[in-house]
């Protein structure tokens, strides 16, 4: 193993100080909160020296809030606490469904949701179900902190929009009003602990059995997550009929630019995504429904 440096500071103030002051040496910097992903990295091909800066402890990346004003989740939080929180469980179904795919129950104990969206991975389980919830990032900066929609954040393969001297503090997401709901869905070769073939994140709103609002992301079919607006245009104003569902698929299914692997080929990615798409959306449906 490469020589690595560890620091774990007691306020934001002193990591963004250590991240700025680690570019400006060309120096770099790995954050470490759940650590399941950082650890395995280190034992990696390809990687250099680094400074492992540490914010399990920091109280902002703690924080943990549910009230009827929005939700925020720590980026140290881990997606076991999440998957407990009774209110949460109510809230955003479809977003705690996503956290609980990623990795075995022990690795829950430790693992973030915000760690899966930082790593940036095309089909990384959390991020088209925090798309779909509208989800905000909440970024660390030298001067403070800036916002980000999540579907704005992962900029490519592995690639995310921290700027040097920044890290994520956490995740800001409305309270879902009365008839709205999410869903996620994703398509795996196995039963478990495997990674998606393809995602689809859905949220509705209803009103009076007509949809007034839709969000619906797709994941494992392009380098990024993906918002679909199209699909969300498909099913606002309608009963989220069976055509409705089938043009949202269609929406999915344009938006998607898969690549073929030994998990499946670009067309086959293609006709699934349709598949979940709709299935997602029934499943919101059924949601608000109370079904």
């Amino acid at each position: 193993m490469e020589s690595y440096s560890y620091a774990a500071p007691n306020s934001v103030s002193e990591a963004v100080a250590l991240l700025s002051d680690n570019a400006s040496i060309g120096r770099q910097t790995q954050i470490l909160a759940g650590g399941t992903d950082v650890l395995v990295q280190m034992r990696g091909s390809g990687h250099t020296p680094r400074a492992i800066l540490d914010i399990k402890a920091l109280v902002e990346t703690n924080r943990l809030e549910v009230s009827a004003e929005g939700i925020y989740i720590g980026s140290a939080v881990s997606s076991a606490v999440i998957n407990e929180n009774q209110q949460l469980q109510e809230a955003l179904p479809g977003l705690l469904e996503a956290a609980d795919l990623i990795g075995s129950t022990q690795i829950q104990g430790r693992a973030t949701i915000c760690g899966n969206l930082c790593n940036a991975s095309p089909a990384g389980d959390s991020i088209p179900a925090m798309i779909a919830a509208s989800a905000v990032c909440d970024i660390a900066t030298a001067t403070g902190t800036r916002e980000l929609p999540v579907e704005e954040f992962v900029v490519g393969v592995g690639q995310n929009a921290l700027q040097p001297g920044e890290f994520l503090l956490g995740l800001k997401l409305p309270m879902p009003t009365p008839g709205t709901k999410d869903a996620y869905l994703r398509f795996t070769p196995r039963t478990e602990m495997d990674i998606a073939v393809a995602g689809v994140g859905v949220s509705l709103t209803l009103k009076e059995g007509v949809c007034t609002a839709a969000r619906v992301a797709i994941g494992a079919v392009a380098p990024t997550a993906r918002l679909v607006p199209e699909a969300a245009n498909a099913l606002v104003g309608t009963d989220l009929n069976d055509q409705a569902l089938a043009d949202a698929g269609e929406a999915c299914k344009a938006a998607a630019s898969p690549i073929s692997d030994k998990r499946g080929t670009a067309q086959y990615r293609k006709k699934v995504v349709a598949v979940l798409c709709r299935r997602a959306i029934a499943l919101a449906h059924q949601r608000i429904q109370g079904a």
